[in-house]
């Protein structure tokens, strides 16, 4: 049996290392499954590919899309000889509820 997960972790899109249109495909995926708000978070270099994300889905897939907040931050990341600070960013979409 699938392991659930928790509630607040099932409309999240993890960027990082896979080309944009992957993470676009897993937003308008969430979408078309029903959630009309998801979370894409970025660390570090793929901040940048989150924003990109970002900008092609509102462009070109979901043109009523929303961008509801964004969070930026730092986390401390051990590595086996330092630690590191590494920038995060969360950005938080909405989809409207269809009218009618």
């Amino acid at each position: 049996m699938a392991e659930e997960k928790p509630e607040a972790q099932r409309n999240v899109v993890l960027v990082g290392r896979k080309p944009v249109m992957n993470y676009v495909v897993a937003c308008v995926t969430f979408f078309n499954q029903g959630y009309n708000g998801i979370v894409v978070k970025a660390r570090g270099t793929a901040i940048s590919k989150a924003v990109d994300t970002v900008e092609l889905l509102r462009r070109a897939f979901v043109k009523d899309l929303v961008i509801k907040n964004i969070t930026i931050g730092t986390e401390t990341v051990e590595r086996e000889d330092r630690k590191s600070n590494v920038s995060t960013m969360e950005i938080t979409l909405e989809k409207p509820a269809p009218s009618g």
